[in-house]
């Protein structure tokens, strides 16, 4: 079994998680696999996808832990944090932050990425022990919003979702990010079928990012 922090030093190392919001089981294991193909490991099933509890169960199946690391997003309670847990999701992702999630998923010992906008809720989700602050929804701030935060907390780990494209992910995380979490910007050729385009679309966002990191 990998350990909690296996899982965020992969997430931290590769630097991205790859949003899937699928229509249905097939095509959520199809986005995940040409995710893979493109460098992505670790992906979020978002709990807006039908039946995301047992597509997490189906990926954690069909890929072993070295291929792919399967995170439950858009999980709004401890309650669905619990269901997702006991389906196999190796990594919680919430939209906001929430206390009861966050006791839960330290009792589990399941990394909690949760979302958070204001100095406050970054002050209140570091104190609930939160591994990494989701700060969401990206567009709102821009990359530069990093360094404002990094000033008061410059040991907070930051992972931006929204709004993160290859033209500015370079930019969020050289302003000091762990990693992004990027959907539609990378899944959404999905819609027309055309996960090769996935697969190259992840290759540049990893590279961006590894570059970025070089360049630190």
């Amino acid at each position: 079994m990998i350990s909690k922090f296996e899982i965020l030093k992969e997430i931290i190392d590769v630097g991205i998680v790859a949003v899937v919001r699928a229509k249905d089981e097939d095509e959520a294991q199809k986005i995940s696999q040409a995710c893979i193909n493109g460098g992505v490991n670790a992906v979020e099933i978002t709990f807006t996808v039908p039946n995301a509890d047992k597509v997490i169960t189906l990926l954690r199946k069909k890929f072993n832990v070295n291929e792919l690391m399967v995170g439950a997003g858009t999980v709004l309670d401890s309650e669905t944090a619990r269901i997702a847990i006991l389906a196999g999701a190796q990594f919680i992702v919430s939209p906001s932050f929430d206390i009861d999630t966050s006791k839960l998923c330290n009792r589990y010992q399941i990394p909690y990425i949760a979302g958070c906008m204001t100095m406050t809720e970054i002050v209140k989700a570091l104190e609930a022990g939160v591994d990494i602050i989701k700060l969401f929804p990206g567009s709102a701030f821009g990359p530069s919003i990093i360094k404002e935060i990094k000033g008061p907390f410059p040991y907070v780990p930051l992972m931006p979702t929204g709004g993160i494209s290859l033209d500015n992910v370079k930019e969020w995380i050289k302003n000091g990010c762990v990693a992004v979490g990027v959907g539609g910007k990378l899944t959404g050729a999905a819609k027309d079928g055309n996960y090769e385009k996935i697969t190259v679309i992840a290759r540049e966002f990893v590279k961006k990012i590894r570059e970025a990191k070089n360049e630190i």
